[in-house]
């Protein structure tokens, strides 16, 4: 589905997304990272349970929120890879507000 323009260069990071270590660029977002990782969806809604994925890129729309590291509700196209970070999908309101 997504894919990135170029290969991966030496300058990664390993990040674990839903339990699975993936290699991103350094200085992509998190939002970038699970598109091109086929994840499908980021998140659920708190009323219905329907999947959501990021949809503008630029944090207006509030679409990517994940939990990122431990912490819910964090915007992933806002987000930079880091080394070690752990990726979750976030289940409606987040467990933070659960």
């Amino acid at each position: 589905m997504f894919k990135r323009l170029s290969d991966l260069n030496d300058d990664t990071v390993t990040v674990n997304i839903e339990g699975e270590d993936v290699q991103a660029p350094v200085g992509e977002t998190v939002a970038a990272a699970v598109l091109v990782h086929g994840l499908g969806y980021t998140r659920t809604t708190p009323l219905s349970g329907a999947p959501r994925a990021p949809l503008c890129m630029m944090g207006v729309c509030f679409e990517c929120l994940m939990e990122i590291d431990g912490a819910p509700n964090r915007q992933a196209c806002q987000v930079q890879v880091a080394q070690g970070m752990k990726i979750r999908r976030q289940q409606g309101v987040g467990e933070e507000y659960a």
